[in-house]
């Protein structure tokens, strides 16, 4: 069995006066987390038990019972009637934050080795624990009850009392087929939410290889991100080379447009004062537009591929691997601009995948390399071009592409994104032979041909590869009479998402 999570976020309506009581019971919460913090690094062996050992362990030394009236380290020293629930929600807590300061202490320590073998300075300073906590409270099984579709009873510290409050709940309901968690409670601004963990339980899809390698019917969603108008473009592909549906996701003109005028802004207040204070972020609530614009375009984005790839019954989702894009020289608009663009792919990939993941639909991506450079047809480098210019050479970002080989011709990024699936089927149709022995000298072939401008990862064009394998034949959904084209443009509907299915 396989196990898909996700939370599910809600707004608490309540009284002015429970705010208040919210705040105290998260900052009791803090002071009893950095209590078992320092509490473990006391006893710093706790850290070589199991989960389950170290809560036990951690009890024993501060919680006092009958058979055990005098604990080393009192909890009662921070404060009396702590709930055990509560209690054990906050060693959960310092136990997975020191877990964590010990893990980057010992790669700390390691690295510094290495430098002073090879008898190298090291300067890089060493990580420090938590100075100040500001972790959610979980609310465990005890600490809430009677939840309802509108309302729920949350116990918390009023600051003088345990106290059991009712609140109302709006917003997105719980799935009634899924496990539910423990709730938190999270502030967000000036409002208090509530984020309820849910875990969905099926059975577990098959491995990629073997989908591709034993049945003929797999569908894959190869996806093409990109940084000019379409900001996604979705193929469905089955394993034999039939392509069966297209769609574009627009919108990129939008957002880089919104982007460019908060950074121009943003720009503009720092010539004003001319000193930016260390420790403190400048024009907060302007990179907190462009964050929140951003992430909600990228869950937009993701929502949609999902929804294109389940409609199309699809089980495999590809992209490209996107990981050393840097953007060029240029004005500070335009290298923010560029960089948070490429930021947002990748925010793209990784919630395209867990909602993949809910639909069962695995995700896999790509070398890049000269996807968008070869014929999605014959594999012959391709001449790009924009509409109403003379069809030669090669311009990067430009929205159309000819063939001189076989002479297909068409959208680039659709090209581009019949590459990426092609690659990923001969990926795993290859045949598992063993390397053949290197000819002699005598017998190797002089390479005459190649890429007359390889794809550089860290420019602002987008990647590309090359070793697709595609079927030379027109089968149904591929191109006929030697030409590919498409006839129809990409709708111009205003709205952030702009989709156009083929």
């Amino acid at each position: 069995m396989a196990k898909a999570t996700t939370t599910i976020k809600q707004v608490l309506n309540y009284q002015a006066g429970h705010g208040a009581w919210f705040a105290a019971n998260q900052a009791l919460f803090n002071r009893v987390t950095a209590f078992y913090f320092g509490v473990i690094q006391a006893h710093e062996k706790v850290l070589d038990l199991s989960h389950k050992d170290a809560l036990t362990a951690l009890e024993i030394l501060t919680h006092a019972t009958e058979k055990n009236p005098n604990p080393v380290m009192p909890l009662r020293e921070i404060a009396e009637h702590i709930p055990a629930m509560f209690r054990r929600a906050a060693i959960n807590a310092a136990l997975g934050s020191a877990r964590s300061f010990s893990s980057h202490l010992k790669k700390w320590r390691k690295r510094k080795e290495r430098t002073i073998a090879k008898g190298k300075k090291w300067s890089e300073r060493p990580p420090v624990p938590p100075r100040s906590w500001n972790k959610s409270v979980p609310f465990y099984v005890g600490q809430w009850k009677e939840r309802t579709a509108s309302s729920i009873l949350l116990k918390v510290w009023t600051g003088t009392c345990w106290s059991w409050i009712k609140v109302r709940i709006t917003g997105r309901e719980l799935p009634a087929d899924a496990e539910i968690g423990s709730p938190s409670l999270m502030k967000h601004g000036n409002q208090w939410w509530l984020h309820t963990p849910i875990e969905k339980l099926f059975s577990s899809p098959a491995k990629i290889e073997q989908q591709v390698t034993t049945n003929t019917k797999t569908k894959i969603c190869a996806i093409d991100l990109n940084l000019g108008e379409q900001i996604a473009v979705c193929t469905i592909q089955t394993i034999e080379g039939t392509i069966l549906a297209t769609q574009f996701i627009g919108g990129g003109r939008r957002i880089s447009g919104f982007r460019k005028h908060q950074l121009g802004w943003i720009a503009r207040n720092r010539r004003k004062t001319g000193i930016i204070a260390e420790g403190e972020q400048d024009n907060a609530d302007l990179w907190r537009k462009i964050s929140s614009r951003d992430d909600d375009l990228a869950h937009l984005v993701s929502a949609r591929i999902v929804q294109f790839a389940v409609k199309h019954e699809a089980t495999i989702l590809v992209f490209e691997h996107l990981g050393n894009l840097k953007p060029e020289k240029g004005k500070y608009s335009h290298r923010g601009n560029s960089k948070r663009a490429f930021w947002m792919k990748g925010r793209i990939f990784k919630y395209a995948k867990y909602k993949a993941w809910g639909e069962r639909i695995i995700t896999s991506r790509v070398n890049p390399r000269n996807t968008s450079r070869e014929c999605a047809r014959c594999h012959s480098l391709i001449v790009r071009y924009h509409a109403g210019q003379p069809a030669t050479g090669y311009t990067p970002g430009a929205s159309l592409v000819l063939c001189p080989d076989c002479q297909m011709q068409g959208h680039a990024d659709r090209n581009a994104s019949l590459v990426i699936g092609q690659r990923l089927i001969a990926r795993y149709q290859r045949p598992l032979l063993e390397k053949p022995q290197a000819p002699l000298r005598a017998e190797r072939v002089v390479k005459a041909t190649g890429v007359s401008r390889s794809q550089v990862a860290r420019r602002k064009e987008k990647p590309s590869i090359s070793q697709a394998r595609h079927g030379a034949g027109n089968e149904h959904g591929t191109a006929q009479d030697g030409l590919l084209w498409m006839e129809e443009r990409p709708s111009s509907i205003p709205h952030p998402l702009r989709l156009f299915n083929e």
